[in-house]
Protein backbone atom coordinates (compact mmCIF):
# COMPACT_ATOMS: atom_id res chain seq x y z
CA UNK A 1 0.00 0.00 0.00
CA UNK A 2 1.48 3.57 -1.05
CA UNK A 3 0.10 7.12 0.10
CA UNK A 4 1.78 10.21 -1.51
CA UNK A 5 1.27 13.58 -0.34
CA UNK A 6 2.29 17.36 -1.10
CA UNK A 7 1.98 19.93 1.65
CA UNK A 8 4.54 22.75 2.54
CA UNK A 9 7.24 22.69 5.17
CA UNK A 10 9.26 26.39 6.04
CA UNK A 11 8.38 27.85 2.81
CA UNK A 12 8.97 24.61 0.87
CA UNK A 13 7.60 21.88 -0.74
CA UNK A 14 7.62 18.44 1.05
CA UNK A 15 6.36 14.92 -1.19
CA UNK A 16 5.84 12.41 1.46
CA UNK A 17 5.85 8.52 0.18
CA UNK A 18 4.41 5.90 3.03
CA UNK A 19 5.05 2.59 1.94
CA UNK A 20 4.44 -0.72 3.87
CA UNK A 21 7.05 -3.58 2.99
CA UNK A 22 6.85 -6.93 4.13
CA UNK A 23 10.09 -7.37 5.34
CA UNK A 24 11.23 -5.80 9.17
CA UNK A 25 13.49 -2.38 9.41
CA UNK A 26 16.45 -4.52 9.50
CA UNK A 27 16.04 -6.39 6.69
CA UNK A 28 15.32 -3.27 4.62
CA UNK A 29 18.21 -1.17 6.12
CA UNK A 30 21.27 -2.19 3.63
CA UNK A 31 18.48 -1.58 0.56
CA UNK A 32 18.53 2.36 1.31
CA UNK A 33 21.77 3.00 2.91
CA UNK A 34 24.20 0.92 0.87
CA UNK A 35 25.85 1.34 -2.33
CA UNK A 36 25.20 -1.50 -4.13
CA UNK A 37 22.07 -2.17 -2.99
CA UNK A 38 21.27 1.97 -3.66
CA UNK A 39 22.46 1.15 -7.25
CA UNK A 40 19.33 -0.90 -7.95
CA UNK A 41 16.91 1.63 -7.43
CA UNK A 42 18.46 5.42 -6.59
CA UNK A 43 18.41 7.40 -9.84
CA UNK A 44 22.16 7.99 -9.20
CA UNK A 45 25.05 6.12 -8.25
CA UNK A 46 26.22 6.91 -4.23
CA UNK A 47 28.74 6.73 -2.30
CA UNK A 48 28.44 7.65 1.31
CA UNK A 49 30.42 7.85 4.60
CA UNK A 50 27.54 6.25 6.84
CA UNK A 51 27.65 8.60 9.67
CA UNK A 52 25.83 11.52 11.03
CA UNK A 53 28.13 15.00 9.02
CA UNK A 54 29.31 11.69 6.48
CA UNK A 55 29.63 12.95 3.00
CA UNK A 56 27.35 11.25 0.06
CA UNK A 57 28.19 11.91 -3.32
CA UNK A 58 25.95 11.08 -6.26
CA UNK A 59 26.99 10.63 -9.93
CA UNK A 60 25.50 9.33 -13.17
CA UNK A 61 27.71 6.53 -14.56
CA UNK A 62 31.35 6.68 -15.27
CA UNK A 63 31.47 10.13 -17.41
CA UNK A 64 28.95 12.10 -15.16
CA UNK A 65 29.30 15.06 -13.52
CA UNK A 66 29.30 14.50 -9.51
CA UNK A 67 27.75 16.37 -6.67
CA UNK A 68 28.12 16.12 -2.79
CA UNK A 69 25.74 16.34 -0.19
CA UNK A 70 26.23 15.84 3.44
CA UNK A 71 24.05 13.53 5.59
CA UNK A 72 22.42 14.56 8.58
CA UNK A 73 20.84 11.53 10.19
CA UNK A 74 22.09 7.94 9.97
CA UNK A 75 20.16 5.78 13.22
CA UNK A 76 20.15 2.26 12.14
CA UNK A 77 17.86 0.76 11.17
CA UNK A 78 15.30 3.81 11.85
CA UNK A 79 16.40 6.70 9.70
CA UNK A 80 18.58 8.30 7.23
CA UNK A 81 18.22 11.72 5.78
CA UNK A 82 20.60 13.83 3.50
CA UNK A 83 20.93 16.69 1.47
CA UNK A 84 21.15 17.05 -2.89
CA UNK A 85 21.59 19.66 -4.77
CA UNK A 86 19.75 21.67 -2.02
CA UNK A 87 16.90 19.23 -1.45
CA UNK A 88 16.27 17.10 1.50
CA UNK A 89 15.60 14.18 1.96
CA UNK A 90 14.68 11.45 4.64
CA UNK A 91 14.11 7.71 4.82
CA UNK A 92 12.33 6.30 7.97
CA UNK A 93 11.75 3.03 8.89
CA UNK A 94 8.74 2.09 11.40
CA UNK A 95 8.48 -1.44 12.78
CA UNK A 96 4.86 -2.99 11.78
CA UNK A 97 4.02 -6.05 13.14
CA UNK A 98 6.05 -8.36 10.85
CA UNK A 99 7.06 -6.01 8.03
CA UNK A 100 7.63 -1.94 8.09
CA UNK A 101 6.24 1.39 6.99
CA UNK A 102 8.42 2.99 5.22
CA UNK A 103 7.97 7.04 5.19
CA UNK A 104 10.26 8.70 2.11
CA UNK A 105 10.23 12.18 1.83
CA UNK A 106 11.67 14.75 -0.91
CA UNK A 107 11.52 18.62 0.43
CA UNK A 108 12.20 21.04 -2.32
CA UNK A 109 11.22 24.31 -3.84
CA UNK A 110 10.05 23.82 -7.27
CA UNK A 111 6.39 23.10 -7.05
CA UNK A 112 5.46 22.52 -10.54
CA UNK A 113 8.27 19.45 -10.40
CA UNK A 114 6.26 17.64 -7.83
CA UNK A 115 4.37 15.74 -10.06
CA UNK A 116 7.48 14.51 -11.76
CA UNK A 117 9.37 13.25 -8.86
CA UNK A 118 6.53 11.64 -7.00
CA UNK A 119 5.69 9.77 -10.55
CA UNK A 120 9.32 9.06 -10.56
CA UNK A 121 10.01 8.41 -7.29
CA UNK A 122 6.99 5.97 -7.54
CA UNK A 123 9.20 3.90 -9.73
CA UNK A 124 12.22 3.93 -7.64
CA UNK A 125 10.40 2.72 -4.79
CA UNK A 126 8.80 -0.16 -6.70
CA UNK A 127 12.17 -1.31 -7.74
CA UNK A 128 13.22 -0.87 -4.01
CA UNK A 129 9.85 -3.61 -3.36
CA UNK A 130 11.44 -5.78 -5.59
CA UNK A 131 15.03 -5.56 -3.99
CA UNK A 132 13.97 -6.44 -0.57
CA UNK A 133 11.66 -9.00 -1.97
CA UNK A 134 14.00 -10.75 -3.74
CA UNK A 135 12.51 -10.69 -6.88
CA UNK A 136 14.37 -9.91 -10.21
CA UNK A 137 14.92 -6.45 -11.24
CA UNK A 138 12.55 -4.60 -13.22
CA UNK A 139 13.41 -2.89 -16.79
CA UNK A 140 13.99 0.53 -15.95
CA UNK A 141 11.61 2.93 -17.46
CA UNK A 142 10.77 6.89 -17.42
CA UNK A 143 7.12 7.15 -15.81
CA UNK A 144 4.36 7.02 -17.12
CA UNK A 145 2.15 10.49 -18.78
CA UNK A 146 -0.89 9.69 -17.33
CA UNK A 147 1.24 8.90 -13.91
CA UNK A 148 2.45 12.05 -14.09
CA UNK A 149 -0.94 13.66 -14.96
CA UNK A 150 -2.95 11.79 -12.09
CA UNK A 151 -0.16 14.06 -9.62
CA UNK A 152 -1.29 17.08 -11.09
CA UNK A 153 -4.83 16.37 -10.50
CA UNK A 154 -3.92 15.29 -6.75
CA UNK A 155 -1.60 17.95 -5.70
CA UNK A 156 -3.45 20.80 -7.39
CA UNK A 157 -1.32 21.69 -9.58
CA UNK A 158 -3.02 22.61 -12.85
CA UNK A 159 -4.45 26.29 -11.56
CA UNK A 160 -2.86 29.20 -12.21
CA UNK A 161 -1.84 32.33 -10.05
CA UNK A 162 -3.66 35.86 -9.91
CA UNK A 163 -1.31 38.54 -9.03
CA UNK A 164 -1.17 42.36 -8.84
CA UNK A 165 0.92 44.59 -10.44
CA UNK A 166 2.11 47.77 -10.81
CA UNK A 167 -0.09 48.68 -13.96
CA UNK A 168 -2.93 46.30 -13.01
CA UNK A 169 -2.61 42.71 -13.23
CA UNK A 170 -1.31 39.56 -13.84
CA UNK A 171 -2.46 35.66 -14.25
CA UNK A 172 0.59 33.26 -14.54
CA UNK A 173 0.56 29.62 -15.10
CA UNK A 174 3.77 27.03 -14.22
CA UNK A 175 2.98 23.54 -15.63
CA UNK A 176 5.56 20.55 -15.80
CA UNK A 177 4.66 19.08 -19.03
CA UNK A 178 5.54 15.27 -20.17
CA UNK A 179 7.04 15.82 -23.92
CA UNK A 180 9.87 17.67 -25.01
CA UNK A 181 10.46 21.69 -25.95
CA UNK A 182 10.10 20.46 -29.66
CA UNK A 183 7.43 18.48 -29.30
CA UNK A 184 5.09 21.04 -27.32
CA UNK A 185 6.01 23.58 -29.77
CA UNK A 186 4.73 21.19 -32.59
CA UNK A 187 1.56 20.75 -30.65
CA UNK A 188 0.91 24.34 -30.35
CA UNK A 189 2.02 25.45 -33.56
CA UNK A 190 0.14 22.91 -35.62
CA UNK A 191 2.22 23.55 -38.50
CA UNK A 192 0.13 20.73 -41.10
CA UNK A 193 -3.17 23.06 -40.23
CA UNK A 194 -1.56 26.40 -39.31
CA UNK A 195 1.05 29.07 -41.16
CA UNK A 196 4.65 29.07 -39.47
CA UNK A 197 4.22 31.43 -36.73
CA UNK A 198 6.12 34.75 -37.48
CA UNK A 199 6.56 38.44 -36.09
CA UNK A 200 3.36 40.17 -37.44
CA UNK A 201 1.22 37.42 -38.04
CA UNK A 202 -1.82 36.14 -35.98
CA UNK A 203 -0.40 33.61 -33.24
CA UNK A 204 -1.26 29.85 -34.49
CA UNK A 205 -4.61 28.93 -32.50
CA UNK A 206 -3.12 26.65 -30.19
CA UNK A 207 -1.54 30.33 -28.60
CA UNK A 208 -5.03 31.78 -27.82
CA UNK A 209 -7.83 31.33 -26.18
CA UNK A 210 -11.30 32.92 -27.82
CA UNK A 211 -11.86 34.96 -24.57
CA UNK A 212 -9.06 37.10 -24.80
CA UNK A 213 -8.87 38.38 -29.07
CA UNK A 214 -5.41 37.46 -30.36
CA UNK A 215 -3.10 40.58 -31.95
CA UNK A 216 -0.15 39.93 -34.07
CA UNK A 217 2.96 38.30 -32.47
CA UNK A 218 5.37 40.99 -31.05
CA UNK A 219 8.26 38.57 -30.13
CA UNK A 220 8.99 35.10 -31.33
CA UNK A 221 11.78 32.90 -30.40
CA UNK A 222 10.89 29.24 -31.61
CA UNK A 223 10.50 27.15 -30.35
CA UNK A 224 10.69 28.60 -26.93
CA UNK A 225 8.83 31.95 -27.04
CA UNK A 226 5.72 33.46 -28.14
CA UNK A 227 4.19 36.57 -26.99
CA UNK A 228 1.30 39.01 -28.11
CA UNK A 229 -0.88 41.22 -27.33
CA UNK A 230 -4.90 40.79 -26.45
CA UNK A 231 -6.63 43.12 -27.63
CA UNK A 232 -10.62 43.52 -27.02
CA UNK A 233 -12.45 46.10 -29.40
CA UNK A 234 -9.16 45.86 -31.49
CA UNK A 235 -7.01 47.89 -28.77
CA UNK A 236 -4.39 46.77 -27.02
CA UNK A 237 -4.96 45.72 -23.32
CA UNK A 238 -2.43 43.00 -21.91
CA UNK A 239 0.49 40.79 -23.04
CA UNK A 240 0.28 36.93 -23.45
CA UNK A 241 3.33 35.24 -23.47
CA UNK A 242 4.57 31.42 -23.50
CA UNK A 243 7.95 29.66 -22.80
CA UNK A 244 8.93 26.68 -23.19
CA UNK A 245 12.15 25.44 -21.07
CA UNK A 246 13.42 22.22 -19.95
CA UNK A 247 11.98 21.17 -17.24
CA UNK A 248 12.25 18.16 -14.45
CA UNK A 249 11.50 14.32 -15.41
CA UNK A 250 11.28 14.02 -19.45
CA UNK A 251 9.72 16.88 -20.41
CA UNK A 252 8.78 20.68 -21.02
CA UNK A 253 8.10 23.00 -18.65
CA UNK A 254 5.60 25.60 -19.97
CA UNK A 255 5.46 29.28 -18.30
CA UNK A 256 2.05 31.51 -19.35
CA UNK A 257 1.29 34.80 -18.75
CA UNK A 258 -1.06 37.33 -19.26
CA UNK A 259 -1.19 40.72 -17.91
CA UNK A 260 -4.15 42.71 -18.27
CA UNK A 261 -4.90 46.58 -16.94
CA UNK A 262 -6.41 48.08 -13.34
CA UNK A 263 -10.28 48.30 -13.40
CA UNK A 264 -10.72 44.48 -15.43
CA UNK A 265 -10.96 41.97 -12.63
CA UNK A 266 -13.39 40.07 -14.11
CA UNK A 267 -10.96 39.49 -17.03
CA UNK A 268 -8.33 38.01 -14.75
CA UNK A 269 -10.74 35.65 -13.20
CA UNK A 270 -11.89 34.65 -16.76
CA UNK A 271 -7.95 34.42 -17.70
CA UNK A 272 -7.89 32.09 -14.65
CA UNK A 273 -10.38 29.53 -15.73
CA UNK A 274 -9.53 30.13 -19.91
CA UNK A 275 -5.96 29.11 -19.55
CA UNK A 276 -6.40 26.30 -17.25
CA UNK A 277 -9.25 24.99 -20.01
CA UNK A 278 -6.56 25.53 -22.80
CA UNK A 279 -3.51 24.28 -21.26
CA UNK A 280 -5.30 20.81 -19.62
CA UNK A 281 -6.33 18.92 -22.47
CA UNK A 282 -3.02 20.29 -24.22
CA UNK A 283 -1.11 18.29 -21.05
CA UNK A 284 -3.21 15.03 -21.39
CA UNK A 285 -2.86 14.91 -25.02
CA UNK A 286 1.07 14.99 -24.87
CA UNK A 287 1.48 12.27 -21.69
CA UNK A 288 -0.77 10.48 -23.88
CA UNK A 289 1.24 10.33 -26.88
CA UNK A 290 4.39 10.34 -24.53
CA UNK A 291 3.12 7.08 -23.59
CA UNK A 292 2.24 5.61 -27.28
CA UNK A 293 5.77 7.00 -27.94
CA UNK A 294 6.91 4.86 -24.97
CA UNK A 295 5.38 1.11 -25.95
Amino acid sequence: MTNESLDSVDGRQRLRIERRLAHPPEKVWPAVTEPEHLSRWFPAEVRLEPRPGGQITFSFGPDGAETTGSISAYDPPRLFAFDWDGDLFRIELRADGPGCLLVFSHTFDDRPAAASYASGWRNCLDELDRLVDGRPAGVPERPSGRLHESYVEAFGLADGVAEATPDGWQVRFERQLTQPVEAVWAALTDAAHHPAATIGATPPPGFTTAEFPAGVITELDAPSLLEYAWQPSGQPAGRIRWELSAGTGHGARLRLVQTGPTGTAQAQAKALTAWRDRIEPLARRLAEEADRNAD
